[in-house]
């Protein structure tokens, strides 16, 4: 049998005494990881750095030319690797199955609907949120290789982007998408997406939520008590984000 660890890789913080998650994607699978009762550890790996680690450790690159190398990424304790939370997450529910490991199911339709409500809300924020992670998340290292590359996405320096797309115009284009989820919410009768069963859904939406969180701080979160239920939602997944390193 083998001994070694699982392993999860994710990208460190500045701003705390020691690296702790912010990233929404390695959210996605720490939050499985969590709810499952699933032991791992962390290895951080600063932006750079990371397509190097991944590919002098054997693993394969991603069909995305642009980033072929991304985190999540996994080393699974018999030594095999996954990459990208969309493939990690099958593979943590085969080799972790229910009743050992409790199940972290996927409706596919809620899951599809989850995954176009948050990618709604992140692309209204975007101007708001990616201006802030080098400036107070990001190592100086990691830094220089956010704004360059995101320079290099967006035709324009996150700066600007800020500055012609961000402020309260941002939050109120990001209104249709939280008002996606308040829906499927009360659908379905909460505390989660599904219900009353923790999902994949949730890993995807409430790693979102702490991102933002994350990102705008307490005071800029208070925006969301405009939908009490987001609200009550992110607090009923809260103890699965309490192990953030």
């Amino acid at each position: 049998m083998s001994t070694q660890k699982f392993i999860l890789y994710d990208l460190p913080s500045k701003d705390t005494a020691t690296p702790k998650c912010w990233s929404l994607n390695p959210w996605k699978i720490r939050l499985a990881l969590n709810y499952k009762g699933v032991e791992y550890e962390t290895q951080w790996l600063e932006y750079p750095d990371i397509a190097p680690t991944l590919k002098g450790m054997g693993v394969p690159p991603g069909a995305d030319e642009k980033t072929p190398y991304t985190i999540p990424a996994v080393r699974f304790p018999d030594g095999t690797f996954a990459m990208d939370s969309k493939a990690i997450y099958p593979e943590i529910e085969r080799r972790y199955p229910s009743p050992a490991y409790p199940s972290v199911p996927s409706d596919d339709a809620a899951t599809q609907q989850t995954y176009q409500f948050t990618s709604a809300c992140l692309s209204a924020l975007a101007p708001v949120v990616l201006p802030i992670i080098p400036r107070s998340i990001l190592s100086e290292y990691s830094a220089e290789y956010f704004q360059r590359t995101r320079k290099q996405w967006f035709g324009m320096s996150l700066d600007e982007l800020e500055a012609q797309k961000g402020g309260d115009d941002a939050w109120a284009r990001s209104k249709e998408g939280f008002g996606q989820a308040v829906a499927l919410l009360k659908k379905n009768g909460g505390p989660f997406l599904l219900g009353q069963q923790f999902s994949w859904a949730d890993c995807i939406f409430a790693g979102f939520l702490h991102f933002l969180k994350r990102a705008v701080g307490p005071e800029g979160f208070k925006r969301l008590e405009e939908w009490p239920e987001i609200i009550a939602y992110y607090d009923a997944c809260g103890k699965w984000l309490e192990k953030d390193d």
